[in-house]
């Protein structure tokens, strides 16, 4: 296996997901309580990586964090490179990517709690921001680590995003789905074959844990 390879895409992963937990975690906290047109169009554009080509994606963010728009010519001025084939960029396009993943989990997670125990505190004089950490965040628990689960897994198998905004540069954004692709490509299905079920079993492992944990909640709450 590609260890180098393996590496990038762990530590693309963990970046990935520990941004995203922070980002979704008030996003879905917001979009959980009501409805609107609002919340109904951030919905939509949250899910929208669930049934948009991965390719599609990836297209748009090559062009945005390009040196042919404002923003990209922006970026370029701040950070004195494009984000483009980079490391920093992959990030970006995984997080945009991953986002549903992250967010919904944590949006049926916090409808699941009672507004009864929201609203008791709100009485006794607990803020929103107190209410949260102490009565939603902890009761959403399981949620909150489908969320990570998912996110994480999900980043390690990106593809179409990783291909088109970053490329295969060995050690700044070859993940482990490009070498898999690569060892197709070169007919090496010795190669491709470890790396193939590596992914596999990672990730049915991780689903695994996901739907044992939710399983044991059940049963305790049963």
């Amino acid at each position: 296996m590609d260890t180098q390879a393996l590496w990038l895409t762990l530590r693309l992963a963990l970046t990935t997901t520990a941004l995203l937990m922070a980002v979704a975690m008030p996003l879905a906290w917001w979009i959980a309580p009501g409805a609107g047109v609002r919340r109904a169009l951030v919905q939509a554009l949250v899910a929208l990586p669930l049934v948009l080509p991965p390719t599609v994606m990836g297209f748009y963010l090559l062009v945005a964090l390009g040196p042919l728009t404002a923003p990209g010519r922006l970026l370029i001025r701040v950070l004195g490179h494009p984000l483009a084939f980079s490391f920093s960029g992959l990030v970006v396009g995984s997080v945009l990517y991953s986002l549903p993943f992250a967010v919904q989990p944590l949006v049926a997670g916090f409808r699941a709690v009672d507004p009864a125990l929201l609203e008791v505190a709100a009485t006794l004089g607990a803020s929103p921001w107190r209410r949260f950490w102490t009565i939603t965040l902890p009761l959403a628990r399981a949620s909150l680590v489908a969320a990570a689960v998912l996110t994480f897994t999900h980043t390690v198998g990106e593809f179409g995003v990783v291909l088109m905004l970053g490329g295969n540069i060995p050690g700044a954004t070859r993940t482990l789905s490009i070498a898999l692709y690569d060892q197709v490509q070169d007919f090496n299905y010795a190669a491709a074959n470890r790396t193939a079920g590596a992914l596999l079993g990672f990730s049915l492992v991780t689903l695994l844990v996901v739907y044992w944990r939710g399983a044991e909640r059940r049963t305790v709450l049963g």
